[in-house]
């Protein structure tokens, strides 16, 4: 007779997984509840227990049901409608959550604007929402001025101050109350995708609870958490997860505006924080800084997050004594997302063969040439193999009992089309397109691979090289662009180097002034290569592979290069000593 034995890790993933589960089953069964209700909940009952913890300011969860109260008062007050779109372009702060948690408790759909953006960048995010109104903080008031003309249609536009207090904090009456259900949209949050500018993805009040309750569940986090967060609020992860998580469960949130290499553990101990969200190039960063004794002295027991590369997994667990982490896999508008919970280094995350049947994940072969998946003669999708590498995709749902695997799409129908897959195992079924090329090991763990496509992602951003291209190419004297990425030692993500044809002379001053202006900072070319023509497809598409092999190595290019010197502040000839430089890690971006 053989005995099953089933280790620790295995049992504590289990009952993670089972915690998640029982706590997102509740959702569906209540559809008036949606996340501003439960917040109201524990604000009921833990009216002076911290919710959201600043340098700025602290509110308790009865202030915060208070601040958010006011601005559903403000919402009705300027004849926001159920379903009209505001527009939030505030840094991180309390007041951010409060905002968007009052404006759709009354109906209204909170879009939240990237602080980076400016000029064009900002106006297209702002024009394919079309806002009725926008929330501006007043020291984003400059970015804001350089997108006004470019605005399509005219926007109400309000700028942060204490003119809320002027309206009631008190809970609704039934005269102001609408009926909002977890069906109805709350939030638009941007993407990247795979190819062009940002897409606004629709999150309805149904994704919020999801997500807040999952990873409740994940984490098991509870009253006596504190998460810390400086990750952007207007992503999904750093506006939704990282706050989410943690109040649906009735515990703290310390917000700083941005992340800081230097300060984080010092604000780990000073908040006594039991949890923190990151992303891969964070771990990297911290790894990077001089040893201090607030890096072991704090009471984490979980991080979780993103992009934690193999070659950092160890080091950082092991130098910051982190008990466990939990690394995960999901788009802001995926249908399925993937969980590392048994801490497998270098792993995205996987489903269990019980939850197989609930969340129905691929990986399909797929032609890099074409730039799509390969079908058989049957005109069907080819799976992978383990260990082969393939496009991810997750089945949508079509049964309305199970919203959990809908695709909720974008604001463009258009872009939305473009990422669903049909007939790919059976004729008329329907998967989601994430986008991304991944493995798949013998024993389920997922990996990610590339991103397919022109899009890259930098300092944890998605760049899209047609937006980087465009901009680049509105500068006189540039006639043609074409934008990639290219790999840095030391570094996750790529960075950004562009090959252009010139029409004339070329100010380098200039350009990187005008740069500087139209892109933000993750999204600027840190190379340049100047050449005579650039090489095309016969569908007079530019190539690529070759420019990104040949990277920016002096020894390779045959054309004249510049370096986007930080530490100089200007375009500098790109040398074999400089490459020595950035290759040993001795320069900083």
């Amino acid at each position: 007779m053989s005995v099953l034995h089933t280790s620790t890790a295995d049992r504590s993933a289990s009952k993670a997984w089972l915690r998640a589960l029982e706590l997102t089953a509740r959702i569906p069964k209540n559809p008036e509840r949606i996340l501003a209700n439960v917040v109201s909940e524990f604000a009921d009952m833990l009216v002076e227990r911290p919710a959201l913890l600043s340098e700025q300011e602290c509110l308790t969860y009865g202030q915060l049901i208070i601040r958010s109260n006011r601005y559903s008062r403000w919402a009705l007050h300027h004849g926001i409608a159920k379903g009209d779109t505001v527009c939030l372009f505030m840094p991180n702060r309390p007041e951010y959550l409060a905002i968007w948690l009052g404006i759709t408790a009354v109906g209204g759909v909170v879009s939240l604007l990237n602080t980076n953006l400016s000029g064009l960048s900002l106006a297209h995010c702002i024009n394919i929402v079309r806002p009725t109104h926008l929330i501006l903080s007043s020291d984003l008031a400059d970015s804001m001025t350089t997108a006004l003309s470019a605005l399509e249609r005219p926007v109400e536009m309000w700028v942060h101050d204490d003119e809320i207090l002027n309206y009631s904090g008190d809970p609704l009456t039934g005269g102001e109350k609408r009926l909002i259900t977890i069906y109805d949209r709350a939030l638009c949050i941007y993407t990247s995708g795979t190819t062009g500018l940002p897409k606004a993805a629709n999150v309805s009040h149904f994704r919020l609870m999801q997500w807040c309750h999952w990873f409740a569940g994940m984490m098991d986090s509870g009253p006596s958490d504190r998460m810390y967060n400086c990750l952007p609020m207007y992503h999904s992860v750093g506006g939704v997860v990282a706050t989410g998580a943690v109040l649906v469960s009735g515990g703290s949130v310390v917000i700083r505006e941005k992340f800081s290499a230097t300060e984080f553990w010092k604000d780990i101990t000073r908040w006594d924080c039991t949890l923190f969200q990151y992303i891969g190039e964070l771990c990297r960063y911290l790894l990077h800084t001089s040893p201090c004794t607030d890096e072991t002295d704090h009471r984490v027991r979980i991080c979780c997050g993103n992009g934690m590369g193999a070659d950092v997994w160890n080091d950082f667990k092991t130098r910051f004594h982190i008990p466990s982490i939990l690394e995960f896999y999901a788009a802001t508008e995926g249908s399925f997302s993937l969980y590392n919970i048994e801490g497998k280094p270098g792993s995205i995350g996987r489903i269990p063969s019980f939850l197989a049947h609930r969340f129905p994940v691929s990986l399909v072969q797929f032609d890099v040439e074409e730039g799509v998946p390969i079908r058989n003669a049957a005109g069907f999708c080819v799976p992978c193999l383990p260990d082969e590498i393939g496009e991810a995709i997750g089945k949508i749902a079509t049964d309305p009992t199970q919203p959990g695997g809908r695709f909720e799409g974008y604001t463009n129908v258009q872009a939305s089309d473009q990422k669903i897959l049909r007939d790919v195992f059976e004729p008329g079924d329907a998967w989601f397109r994430t986008g991304d090329l991944m493995r798949k090991d013998k024993k389920g763990y997922f990996y990610f691979v590339d991103r397919i496509g022109d899009t890259f992602r930098w300092k944890g951003e998605n760049v899209a090289t047609s937006e980087v291209s465009e901009a680049i190419r509105a500068f006189p004297g540039i006639q043609e662009a074409n934008t990639y990425g290219v790999a840095i030692p030391g570094t996750d993500g790529r960075a950004c180097m562009a090959a252009i044809t010139l029409a004339g002379q070329l100010d380098l001053v200039a350009l990187r002034n005008h740069l500087i202006a139209r892109l933000p900072s993750y999204a600027r070319p840190l190379f340049l290569r100047i050449h005579s023509e650039l090489e095309t497809t016969s569908t007079f598409k530019y190539t690529k592979t070759s420019l990104v092999s040949e990277g920016y190595d002096p020894a390779k290019i045959p054309n004249l290069a510049y370096f986007n010197d930080p530490e100089r502040h200007a375009f500098v000839p790109l040398d074999h000593q400089l490459f020595e430089r950035i290759q040993t890690g001795r320069m900083r971006f």
